[in-house]
């Protein structure tokens, strides 16, 4: 879900300003600046929304989810607050007596940090299906505009299952630097490689006539919308390929915090893009951590 209001980035006030209080040349082909998505809705009211269309896109019913994975990079208030926003969420999407669980410290890789405590549960059977939900906003327009990406208001979700689904998840994997973790350091290549190299020795391990995989072999990377020359040149460095990187959602979509690796693989999907048995790797990276879920396509 985005932001209801779309502007052009040439719309936003003074965002020239705002680029050399940053120090960052103002170069919008460069970054590939392009729609910036705003919102007048509650985090509330973007997780009910998202949410709801997970359930519906899933064919599931509210009442057979047994717990929701809440992400957001600033939950809002405090511990008195807190009991009425999950209230509002679960209610909003008929989960009454799930169980619920709070992911924030992994900032922009919130998401896929949810994903991965949503395909523990159910791998270790406390739990048949898991809703995981992200939603973010930004609170001060000022803000809008960081040094590595221009930030859009929205949410998204995924459904963790114990069933067949649209996708398989055939890996998922973490690595973290905590020395670099301070936003004054850039995002890391080595954590990607460190990244790759697990998912790729589990996805080998599951391959058939123990057929080895590549990082070559992932048909898309789906991964966060920031600056297109940073993360163009931080995932060739990870050791992908050009061709592998799907940078259209930059300009059409902007940064919309945790949630843009599902938002592009939701676009890529519903564009035809995918094949069956294809293999498609979504992936995060902030200063001093990146995670990874390799993800393959399930004939319908």
């Amino acid at each position: 879900m985005l932001g209801e209001i779309a502007s052009h980035y040439g719309d936003l006030p003074d965002l020239k300003e705002r680029a050399g209080e940053l120090g960052l040349p103002y170069a919008p082909q460069v970054w590939g600046w392009g729609q910036v998505h705003r919102t007048h809705k509650s985090l509330e009211e973007l997780a009910v929304e998202a949410g709801r269309a997970t359930l519906r896109a899933a064919g599931v019913d509210p009442s057979s989810v047994d717990a929701l994975v809440l992400c957001c990079t600033s939950f809002p208030g405090g511990p008195d607050s807190h009991g009425g926003f999950v209230r509002t969420i679960s209610e909003g999407l008929g989960l009454h007596d799930a169980d619920f669980l709070g992911v924030t410290l992994d900032r922009c890789t919130n998401l896929l940090a949810g994903l991965r405590v949503a395909e523990a549960f159910v791998a270790a059977g406390t739990h048949r299906r898991v809703l995981v939900v992200t939603t973010d906003r930004v609170t001060a327009e000022a803000e809008r505009l960081a040094k590595f990406a221009l930030f859009s208001d929205g949410a998204a979700g995924a459904l963790v299952s114990d069933t067949d689904g649209e996708y398989e998840i055939v890996a998922s994997a973490a690595a973290h630097e905590t020395k670099d973790l301070d936003w004054s350091n850039q995002i890391s290549p080595e954590l990607s490689r460190r990244v790759n190299t697990h998912l790729m020795k589990h996805a080998s391990r599951r391959a058939p006539h123990g057929a080895s995989m590549g990082i070559d072999q992932v048909d898309i990377l789906m991964h966060t919308n920031v600056f297109e020359a940073i993360i163009v040149m931080k995932e060739l460095q990870a050791g992908f390929s050009a061709a592998q990187l799907f940078t259209d959602n930059i300009a059409r979509v902007g940064h919309c915090f945790a949630a843009d690796p599902v938002i592009n693989l939701a676009d890529l999907a519903a564009a035809g893009r995918l094949r069956d048995r294809g293999s498609y790797l979504l992936a995060a990276s902030v200063p001093g951590v990146r995670y990874g879920i390799l993800l393959r396509k399930q004939p319908r």
